[in-house]
């Protein structure tokens, strides 16, 4: 095993996972183009679902465990078929051009909709890695194909594990990279206002292809919701018994303010990339806004650490 590979194994899974230096390192040195150690850094805990899986299953299944993408594989063979993200699920459930869906094949009925195979909706054309690929070769994939998370197969198209933008997140936390926030946060935020519905939030999301929204009441920053609490909000409980008994309109009516679960976790522009990775994985969180003086002037995302890493 090389040096890199006991380097990533030790750090994740430590207690922290985190690696402490006083000195900038280059962390694209860090970013091994040898054959097969994108496997040093995936995840092997990947849960796959069978493409005959109703999308309410699905939906749960990325509820309880917390992810964001499931790939869709055969249940006989786990060869790969597609994949579903929490984008996908909004868009199917009012968001965006999935939703035709539910009014021409089903006639509106969101019911029968959900209770139908999450093959309706994945993607079929998914973008896929060899467990003998580098993450150099998953990272210029992410930017070019400009997704978040890779399904990766042996030479039997078998899924064996998955990596996404947070594991990148994960080789840069606790280092001095010499690189800050401000280096590349993006800085033309678009954010919502408080009392916007539930609905024009994820046809915002949809259509502009934004994972997250930040959310401002009298100008200051209150949080941020993500396609995942859209999920969450509209496929769970109450407010899906609401939706799929025909009170869809009211459901989406709701003002995104009460979707926010957590306060805001922010940075400020000045600190170290490598800090800022840690903040993330500490608190859990996607994103980080930037605030100076209680001020929004960015937000910085997963995707800006693998934007960062291939500059």
């Amino acid at each position: 095993m090389d040096n890199f590979s006991k380097t990533v194994k030790t750090e994740k899974h430590g207690r922290k996972g985190y690696m402490r230096s006083m000195a900038p390192i280059d962390f694209k040195s860090r970013i091994s183009q040898i054959p097969g150690d994108i496997m040093t850094v995936a995840s092997r805990d990947v849960v796959t679902i069978p493409p005959t899986m109703p999308v309410i299953e699905a939906v749960k299944t990325m509820l309880s465990r917390g992810f964001r993408r499931l790939p869709v594989a055969d249940a006989g063979t786990n060869r790969l078929k597609g994949i579903v993200t929490s984008q996908d699920i909004v868009d199917f459930l009012g968001g965006g051009k999935r939703n035709l869906i539910v009014k021409n094949k089903f006639k509106g009925n969101l019911l029968s909709a959900v209770n139908s195979s999450i093959s309706e909706i994945m993607e079929e054309n998914v973008v896929s890695l060899n467990e003998k690929d580098s993450l150099k070769d998953a990272l210029n994939i992410m930017i070019k194909e400009n997704i978040g998370g890779i399904p990766i197969t042996d030479s039997d198209g078998r899924v064996q594990a998955i990596i996404s933008e947070r594991d990148f997140v994960f080789i840069v936390s606790g280092i001095v990279t010499g690189k800050t926030v401000n280096d590349y946060m993006s800085k033309k935020t678009v954010t919502a206002p408080s009392d916007m519905s539930v609905g024009t939030a994820a046809k915002s999301m949809i259509n502009n292809g934004f994972r997250r929204l930040p959310v401002i009441r009298d100008n200051v920053l209150i949080g941020i919701i993500t396609a995942s609490d859209i999920m969450r909000f509209l496929g769970s409980g109450e407010m899906f018994d609401r939706l799929v008994t025909g009170n869809a309109r009211e459901v989406f009516e709701v003002p995104i303010s009460t979707l926010i679960r957590r306060d805001v976790v922010f940075t400020k522009s000045e600190i170290d990339l490598g800090v800022a990775a840690g903040v993330m994985l500490d608190k859990n969180v996607g994103s980080l806004p930037v605030l100076e003086d209680g001020e929004l002037k960015g937000i910085i995302t997963e995707r800006d650490f693998v934007r960062a890493m291939v500059d």
